[in-house]
């Protein structure tokens, strides 16, 4: 088992090897140490491996232990499965050979390499009572295991056997149960929870190790707990998880655990008085029943449980003691929650919980903006943004919330001392202006507040230091670009050359991108979506240039579009200039078919162009393109060779070469050849 004592092991040229790890045998018919008889086993060799690391494979060391050469021929049995089984610890001998003083098997058995591998009669049983009986198969050896083993390795067991495709039910029932013993002995010693009928007294048969274990320590009860939440989670999406699934046990053993953690749960015994006092206060978990919680969300099936669920959750949001990582779980949890009701398109078909619930989480939410810790503050702005997507068309939630100084609040945090609040304050807004509600600040002495949100964000975008407001102001222009925002519809070409005019200038590579983003959604609403380069791509409709198509083309150009465009198409960062190039590409697609500005009036003009553009591609960008004509921009798109700056800014840095001596030649060109920097490489 992982972690067990080590078995000695004989080796060909010696009495014998030091212990090395546990012992690990090759799938049956080859296996020396087998305990009476061979293991009966599934025909797929992993299955053993997998379940007893509790559904992962163990690590490749744990593999690779060396076996006896001497009885076990080296071949796997079963062809394409692996050729090592781990074995349980013990002494185990051959009872032909005599045992060496220290364990050590003799290296030479004639009699045994003469006879059919892992047939020998002088095998003796394990010192494992595990294998006491020599009719134990696999599932019987599993069930158990699972009697046997301690309440940690009985877990990370029953959770590899849950997610066995093919197992009997009677074993898989056993380690449901099993997993389910510590939630149950949490329930018991608290309250009288209801469950499935005979489920608790099932799962109660025989856990007096697990009351045990729970009571031994704190870190012992920690321990369990976190694992088994954990285990549950994982197997909560599987399809091959139990069924019946007890929904509501596990909801109200996670509602227990929170209350156990912040002090507010009622135990109803001394057990139950001893747990208060070991998960009093803890972060860990808190956190891992909270994610478990979360997880529960999907597929509930009765809202009897809600207003235990959104109780225990404000109750969390706001303790004072919650940490901020314990907040964010909470927020995320609670997000889940909302957003997974029954009915997710109106509030009002949900019964009395979900509004109630919203007018009693704004207060908690507002007191969480105006906290003295930043997480605090940017786990509730993104909390609220999340939120504001998906409720922000309902009367109960717009109610709820500009009856609050939540948008008031938002906005005063676009002025944030820290730059990641103020990412996610700009953020934030941005959905609440979507939806039509955000507040308007009343603080004096900023003459960009005047001009509304638009104002304040071009302020934030132009003179903040940092690049996470930057980049979050840009992708907040895109996307009220993409939904014709009534602030940017208003005057859709001002916006466009106002945010270009700033983005051209950043000096941080994504803000650039997210500018070029920003073009190619204005050039679709301008001229069209791509032409679909597969021939069974469904055609979308045709949009119609809002002028012909040399107007359409001038007023680009006089947008400084044309020239940020061709400017990132040089640009040092590759991300930048594929979308550049990808950007030009669209761009003289669309334009291909205006067969009357084929020829250019003046051919002197065009050589300009693209002097210019050559000079750019040396690194020379001082001098400006100017206000281009329609037929010298559709002449500089001819002239450059955009597919083949598409490949060649494709290619990975190693397309030369790639080897590792080429890695490490490329790490030292970046340093100075120093000895330790060549030290470090290699």
């Amino acid at each position: 088992m992982p972690g067990g004592p080590a078995v000695p092991c004989a080796g060909p040229e010696a009495t014998g090897c030091e212990p090395q790890g546990p012992l690990l045998f090759p799938v049956p018919g080859r296996n020396i140490c087998s305990p009476g008889r061979l293991l009966r086993v599934p025909p797929t060799g992993a299955v053993v491996a997998g379940t007893l690391w509790g559904g992962r494979p163990p690590q490749l060391g744990c593999l690779e232990r060396p076996y006896c050469p001497q009885w076990l021929d080296s071949r796997p049995a079963i062809p394409g499965t692996a050729p090592q089984w781990p074995a349980f610890p013990g002494q185990q001998r051959c009872g032909r050979c005599p045992l060496l003083p220290a364990g050590r098997l003799q290296p030479v058995c004639g009699l045994c390499c003469q006879s059919a591998p892992g047939a020998c009669p002088g095998f003796v049983h394990a010192s494992s009572p595990v294998f006491a009986s020599a009719d134990c198969g696999l599932w019987e050896t599993m069930a158990r295991m699972l009697s046997c083993l301690s309440p940690t390795q009985a877990g990370s067991l029953a959770l590899g056997i849950l997610k066995l495709q093919h197992c009997p039910q009677a074993l898989r029932s056993q380690a449901f149960r099993v997993l389910l013993q510590p939630l149950v002995c949490i329930l018991r010693a608290t309250t009288q929870a209801p469950g499935p009928p005979g489920l608790l007294d099932e799962t109660s048969a025989g856990s007096s190790m697990m009351v045990d274990t729970l009571l031994s320590s704190k870190s012992a009860c920690v321990g369990l707990l976190c694992q088994t939440l954990a285990h549950l989670e994982e197997l909560q999406p599987l399809p091959q998880r139990p069924s019946p699934w007890p929904q509501t046990l596990l909801v109200e053993a996670a509602v227990i655990i929170l209350q156990l953690c912040d002090g507010s749960a009622v135990p109803s015994s001394s057990e139950g008085g001893r747990l208060c006092g070991a998960l009093a206060g803890c972060s860990r978990v808190q956190r891992a029943a909270l994610d478990f919680l979360g997880t529960l969300s999907q597929g509930i099936s009765s809202r009897e449980l809600m207003p235990q669920v959104f109780a225990v959750l404000l109750e969390t949001l706001e303790s004072p003691a919650s940490s901020p990582m314990v907040l964010k779980k909470a927020f995320q949890a609670t997000l889940r929650w909302l957003l997974d009701l029954p009915s997710p398109s109106s509030c009002l078909d949900l019964g009395p919980h979900a509004p109630l619930f919203l007018r009693e989480l704004f207060p908690v939410l507002q007191k969480r903006l105006c906290s003295p810790c930043w997480e605090v503050r940017d786990s509730a702005l993104e909390f609220l943004t999340h939120l504001t997507a998906c409720w922000g068309g309902e009367a109960d939630f717009r109610e709820a919330l500009l009856a609050s100084e939540v948008p008031k609040l938002t906005w005063q945090l676009l002025r944030d001392p820290e730059s990641y609040v103020r990412a996610s304050a700009v953020t934030a807004m941005g959905q609440l202006s979507s939806q039509g509600l955000e507040a308007v600040s009343e603080s004096p002495g900023h003459p960009e507040v005047q001009q509304g949100l638009i104002g304040e964000l071009l302020h934030i975008l132009s003179m903040d230091s940092e690049g996470f407001p930057r980049r979050a102001v840009v992708r907040v222009f895109t996307e009220w670009l993409r939904d014709s925002h009534a602030d940017v519809a208003r005057d859709t070409e001002w916006f466009v050359a106002t945010v270009l005019q700033m983005v051209s200038q950043d000096l941080d590579w994504e803000v650039r991108a997210q500018g070029l983003e920003l073009v190619r959604v204005f050039l679709v609403q301008t001229l069209g979506q791509p032409n679909p380069h597969c021939p069974y791509a469904v055609t979308l409709p045709k949009v119609t240039p809002p002028g012909p198509l040399p107007e359409v083309l001038r007023t680009l150009c006089q947008l400084q579009i044309i020239d940020f465009a061709f400017r990132a198409l040089f640009d040092c960062d590759r991300p930048v200039a594929q979308k550049a190039c990808d950007l030009l590409l669209f761009l003289r697609e669309k334009t291909a078919p205006c067969s009357g500005l084929q020829e250019p009036g003046n051919s002197s003009d065009v050589t300009s162009v693209e002097a210019t553009l050559h000079r750019w591609q040396a690194g020379e960008q001082s001098q400006p393109l100017g206000n281009l004509e329609p037929e010298e921009l559709l002449a500089a798109l001819r002239s450059l060779d955009l597919e083949g700056f598409q490949g060649r800014l494709a290619e990975s840095s190693d397309h030369v070469e790639k080897s590792p001596q080429s890695l490490l030649q490329d790490m030292l060109a970046t340093v100075a050849v120093l000895e330790e920097n060549v030290a470090d490489c290699y």
